[in-house]
C-alpha cells in the first residue's frame, strides 16, 4: 500500500514538472513574439539618385610618345633637360656620327663613279650607233654596247640607293622632336651607347603633351556594361586632396585584364579612359587617381537608404500567422510543422523587402479579415513592422531607387543593422526610438 503511494505521489511530481515546463516555454514564446524591437526610422521621400561606377588607376598623358634610336651609336650631345618644354622638329640627342658619315663618303664616291662610267660608255655608244648607220661595224658591236650602257646605267641606279640609304642613317646620328610637348623622362647620358633595333627599343627619352592628360582606371566586368563613352566622371587626384575635377569617358576597351587567373581571387578588369576637362598645374604622369564615372541620373524619384533594403523568404506571411498560433497552441504537432517548415523553406525564393511602422488603429476600414485576425493580440496604437516587398531602380552610394512598393510619407525602418537583417519579422512589434522628435516632425509635415 506504501508502495502505491509512493508511485502515485512520484507521478503526480512528474506531470506537474511537464506543466511547469510546457508554461514556461509557451511563456518564452509569447514574450519573444511580442516583446518590442527597438528601431530607427525615417520617411520615403522623392530626391534625386545618381548611380556611379568606380575605377582607381593613375594619371596619363593623353599622347606620349617614346624615342629611341634606330642605329647603335654613342651618346655625343643631349641638348635639353627634363621638364623642357619642346616643339615639333627641335634637335635633342646626338649621336656619334664617324662610321655612319665614312660609310655615307664612300656612298658618295661610289655614286660619282657610276656616274663616269655611264657617261663613258654612254659616249662609246654613240660612236658605234654613228658607225653602225653606215655599215661600218657589225650588229653584233652594238648590241654589246648597248648591254654595256644598260649595266652602267643600273650601277648608278644601286649607287643612288645606297647613297640614299647612308643619308638616312646619317640623319639619324641627329636626334629631333616628333612632336610637341614637355620632356618627362631622359634614360641616358652623354657617353652611354645607343642601342638601335627595330624590335627591341632602347628607349632614351620620352616626350608627353602634359596639356591633355587622362586617367587609366580598371573597371570591374559587372559594373563596365553600364559605363559608355561619354558619360562624365568625378576624378578625385591623391595629390590634390579636397580637389574635385571632371572628366569624360573617351574609351573602353574590349579586352579584358585577368589578374591571379584560376584562384579565388581572380578579378576580371576593363581599362577605362577618363579624359581630364580642367588641368590642374603641377601634375604629373603616374599620379594615383580614382573616377566616379556618373552612368545614370534619375531626379525626383522615390529613395529609401541602402541599409533598409534587406531579403526575406517568400510566405513571410504565414509564417508570421504560425508564430502566432504557435503561443496559443502547443501540441505535439511542433516536429510535423518543422519539417514542413524546412521544406518550404527549400522552396522559397529570397526576395527584397523592407520594414514599414504600421499601427493596428490606423486604416482600420481598409484592412482585410486575414489581417484583423492576425493583429487581435496587439494593443490599440502599438507600433510594429510590416514586411513590403519593394522593386528597386538604380542605387547611389547611400540610397536607392523605388520602383514600387512604396509610397511618398511611408515610415520605413532604417536601423538598427542587426533588426533589419536579424530580428525583424512580419508583424513583429517595434519601439520606434525617439518617438517624441517623430511626433513632432509627423505634426509638422501635417
Amino acid at each position: 500500500m506504501a508502495k502505491k503511494k509512493k508511485n502515485k505521489k512520484k507521478l503526480w511530481l512528474i506531470i506537474g514538472g511537464a506543466v511547469v515546463l510546457v508554461a514556461l516555454i509557451a511563456g518564452n514564446l509569447l514574450k519573444s513574439d511580442t516583446e518590442a524591437i527597438s528601431v530607427d526610422t525615417e520617411k520615403v521621400k522623392r530626391q534625386t539618385v545618381v548611380h556611379k561606377v568606380n575605377g582607381s588607376g593613375v594619371i596619363q598623358p593623353e599622347v606620349e610618345v617614346k624615342i629611341s634610336a634606330t642605329i647603335s651609336a654613342w651618346i655625343t650631345d643631349i641638348t635639353v633637360e627634363e621638364g623642357d618644354y619642346v616643339t615639333k622638329g627641335q634637335h635633342l640627342i646626338s649621336l656619334d656620327e664617324k662610321q655612319v658619315r665614312a660609310s655615307y663618303n664612300q656612298a658618295r664616291s661610289s655614286v660619282k663613279s657610276a656616274r663616269a662610267s655611264l657617261m663613258q660608255i654612254k659616249a662609246q655608244k654613240e660612236r658605234t650607233v654613228s658607225l653602225y648607220a653606215n655599215d661600218l661595224i657589225s650588229q653584233q658591236e652594238l648590241e654589246s654596247i648597248t648591254a654595256q650602257h644598260q649595266l652602267a646605267e643600273s650601277q648608278l641606279e644601286q649607287a643612288l640607293a645606297g647613297l640614299s640609304s647612308q643619308e638616312d642613317q646619317l640623319s639619324k646620328t641627329r636626334i629631333v622632336a616628333p612632336q610637341s610637348g614637355t620632356v618627362a623622362k631622359i634614360t641616358k647620358e652623354v657617353g652611354e651607347m645607343a642601342l638601335g633595333s627595330m624590335f627591341q627599343a632602347d628607349v632614351l627619352m620620352i616626350v608627353a603633351d602634359l596639356s591633355r592628360m587622362e586617367v587609366l582606371v580598371d573597371v570591374n566586368e559587372n559594373d563596365v556594361v553600364s559605363v559608355a563613352v561619354g558619360d562624365t566622371a568625378e576624378i578625385e587626384i591623391d595629390a590634390f586632396q579636397d580637389t574635385v575635377f571632371y572628366g569624360v569617358v573617351s574609351e573602353i576597351a574590349h579586352i579584358a585584364e585577368t589578374q591571379a587567373l584560376g584562384t579565388q581571387e581572380q578579378v576580371t578588369n576593363f581599362e577605362v579612359k577618363v579624359q581630364m576637362l580642367n588641368i590642374p598645374e603641377n601634375i604629373r604622369p603616374g599620379m594615383s587617381a580614382t573616377a566616379d564615372i556618373i552612368t545614370d541620373v534619375k531626379e525626383d524619384v522615390l529613395a529609401i537608404p541602402i541599409q533598409c533594403l534587406t531579403v526575406r523568404q517568400e510566405g513571410w506571411e504565414e509564417e508570421a500567422e504560425k508564430k502566432q498560433n504557435r503561443g496559443r497552441k502547443l501540441k505535439a504537432k511542433k516536429s510535423d510543422d518543422s519539417e514542413e517548415s524546412t521544406d518550404d523553406k527549400k522552396k522559397k525564393e529570397m526576395i527584397e523587402v523592407v520594414f514599414v511602422i504600421s499601427d493596428n488603429a490606423d486604416n482600420s476600414n481598409e484592412k482585410d479579415d486575414k489581417s484583423k485576425r492576425r493583429e487581435r493580440h496587439l494593443k490599440k496604437g502599438e507600433k510594429y513592422a510590416i514586411v513590403r516587398p519593394v522593386k528597386v531602380g538604380i542605387s547611389s552610394e547611400d540610397h536607392y531607387e523605388i520602383l514600387n512598393g512604396l509610397e511618398e510619407g511611408d515610415k520605413i525602418v532604417t536601423g538598427s543593422y542587426k533588426a533589419i537583417s536579424r530580428d525583424l519579422k512580419h508583424m513583429t512589434v517595434v519601439e520606434v526610438e525617439g518617438s517624441s522628435r517623430n511626433k513632432k516632425d509627423d505634426k509638422e509635415d501635417n
